[in-house]
């Protein structure tokens, strides 16, 4: 699912470095669904730091083109991935557009923003993966629009098993710059976290609708 163990070290690097990921197994975080957690990913943090961003936005347009060559355009997934969409996008010199959860409830009542016709082929740009759920969801107000989706591309994914088993069911190729495995051996490197709560941060990971802390 990542591009390669090297890219997924830097990443992982980079997200410490700037507290993007912020690891807590003594207070966990709640998430919307409610689901208690060690870990919080807010990859939008990322836009403030420009050597990092840059970083990210050259090795995303660099692995799009190698991966699945150069789209007709370049669709972020709102809100979080609008910001590194667009620098994607730029640094390709290809149009953009950015897919909303829903259609608006107004005006021309899109879901779909900017200018993209149907046949075209996109590469969808993602911040965070989690169940994959809302990423699916982008792309399926695409392919309804005609619009044909080569892949994903993200900055950061959890592994979850539903994830991987949600885009296989939709037939959506992604590839991610850096994941949970790789963060956690990096930040056991670096002494972000102990051992202990390695094990604690990879039980959350098996089992994360379950998890409780201890």
């Amino acid at each position: 699912m990542i591009f390669n163990k090297n890219t997924a070290k830097k990443t992982a690097e980079v997200l410490l470095q700037v507290k993007a990921i912020k690891l807590s197994p003594q207070e966990p975080f709640t998430w919307a669904s409610g689901w208690k957690s060690p870990i919080y990913c807010d990859n939008r943090i990322i836009l403030s730091f420009p050597t990092i961003r840059n970083y990210v936005r050259e090795t995303m347009a660099k692995h799009i083109e190698e991966q699945y060559g150069k789209p007709d355009a370049i669709a972020g997934v709102a809100t979080g991935a609008i910001g590194i969409g667009m620098l994607v996008a730029e640094y390709l010199g290809l149009p953009f557009i950015y897919v909303r959860p829903d259609a608006k409830g107004h005006g021309r009542k899109n879901q779909i923003e900017g200018f993209i016709e149907s046949g075209q082929n996109v590469v969808v740009v993602e911040d965070l993966i989690s169940t994959g759920k809302s990423s699916l969801n982008a792309v399926k107000a695409l392919r309804d629009a005609g619009v044909k989706v080569k892949g994903m591309v993200a900055i950061f994914t959890y592994g979850f098993k539903v994830a991987t088993e949600n885009f296989e069911n939709e037939n959506v190729f992604l590839r991610t710059l850096g994941n949970y495995d790789t963060l956690l051996e990096k930040a056991l490197e670096t002494n972000y976290i102990t051992e202990k709560e390695l094990q604690t941060l990879s039980a959350w990971n098996a089992n994360p609708s379950e998890w409780n802390a201890i």
